[in-house]
């Protein structure tokens, strides 16, 4: 049973017109409408333009490449992006994680597994049910209610999967929690053997906590298991 939204909009960035038509066919079966561009700066235009969910992303296109339009979307919006790569790509790959994608999909790929991803994304944005969610530990604060987080009261840019991993880390102070659940969780699958999706993501949490004069609450890699968020010294209680 589908449990997105069915007034979810996608918006595909391929130039590949066949398999452009081909997953508008898939996503629509799914309830979801699709918009799709064949180049960087029609999907850029398209954003401007319209309201979309979700962002279907292929790095090799004509003209403006797919990192452009990635590195060009993310001052504007944090919109979930899923990257489409070549295989083995790695390189592409990491890079797209680091300039703030949510997530990728290797070509040539089941479209099955897209609609899954993009599912489960489209779950992890709908807004809670729960009448308040919200968090702190030292300078760091999240409400999920309005998916926005601060640092010394000082809002803090996050994309979609970096709210729910540091989520995940404030709800459990102290403890490692596994790149397996911070997978299950924040990407909505399982981990994959030599996926460093997670580690990237936490890279760039890191880094932006730091920007943001984060010095006292530390993420912290415990080798072989998981993360775990180490609180400062003066603040050794989560309130929720």
């Amino acid at each position: 049973m589908n449990d997105t939204p069915e007034t979810s909009t996608v918006l595909l960035i391929d130039d590949d017109r066949e398999l452009g038509q081909m997953l508008q066919d898939y996503l629509a079966a799914d309830s979801l409408k699709v918009h799709v561009c064949c180049s960087g700066e029609d999907g850029l235009k398209a954003l401007g333009l319209h309201k979309f969910d979700l962002v279907i992303l292929d790095i090799m296109l004509p003209g403006m490449n797919g990192l452009d339009v990635l590195k060009a979307l993310r001052t504007t919006t944090d919109i979930p992006v899923i990257m489409l790569t070549a295989r083995g790509d790695d390189v592409d790959r990491i890079i797209g994680l680091e300039l703030g994608a949510d997530d990728y999909l290797a070509k040539p790929f089941n479209p099955r597994e897209l609609i899954a991803r993009v599912r489960a994304i489209l779950r992890r944005i709908q807004p809670s049910s729960r009448k308040q969610e919200t968090w702190q530990l030292g300078s760091i604060s999240l409400d999920r209610t309005t998916r926005s987080a601060s640092v010394h009261n000082t809002a803090l840019s996050l994309t979609g999967t970096e709210f729910e991993i540091l989520r995940c880390l404030l709800q459990a102070p102290g403890e490692v929690v596994s790149k397996q659940r911070l997978s299950e969780i924040a990407l909505g699958r399982h981990l994959l053997p030599y996926d460093r999706s997670i580690d990237t993501h936490i890279s760039n949490l890191r880094k932006k906590l730091e920007r943001a004069g984060n010095s006292d609450e530390t993420i912290q890699n415990q080798r072989g298991v998981g993360y775990l968020l180490i609180p400062g010294t003066s603040q050794r209680n989560l309130r929720q």
